[in-house]
């Protein structure tokens, strides 16, 4: 009789296990199909974004940009958004077009040249695209 009460609690603990083992198995593919319907809606969202990206470059492939202002005589300034240099406002010389002085604000790294103005630099890659 013991042996049988034995084989009854584990037949009931296995259809236990085995209901929980499909329960979270059910769980697992109702997670699957709602990340997969999240992917799917992000990269019609990246669609969209890349419309809405190339439409607007292309709105503003006809508009010239502005050919860089010579800098000014002040060189105490940034020749950009005219702040003043100080100890903790570094000063730079642009690499390209202005050879005006900027500050780190207004200008990019441009790897072993230096720095440039964000001008320049814009300008440089509408040039080059």
């Amino acid at each position: 009789a013991r042996v049988r009460q034995d084989g009854e609690r584990w037949a009931s603990a296995l259809q236990r296990a085995q209901r929980e083992a499909l329960e979270r198995e059910a769980m697992r593919g109702a997670e699957q199909a709602r990340q997969q319907e999240l992917i799917r809606d992000m990269k019609e969202r990246l669609l969209e974004l890349l419309r809405e990206k190339d439409a607007l470059w292309q709105k503003t492939e006809g508009i010239d940009t502005p050919m860089p202002s010579p800098a000014p005589r002040d060189t105490g300034l940034c020749s950009r958004c005219h702040k003043d240099f100080r100890l903790l406002s570094r000063r730079y010389n642009c690499s390209r077009l202005c050879q005006g002085k900027v500050c780190h604000t207004c200008s990019t790294d441009v790897g072993k040249q230096g720095r440039c103005c964000l001008i320049c630099y814009q300008q440089k890659h509408l040039q080059a695209t």
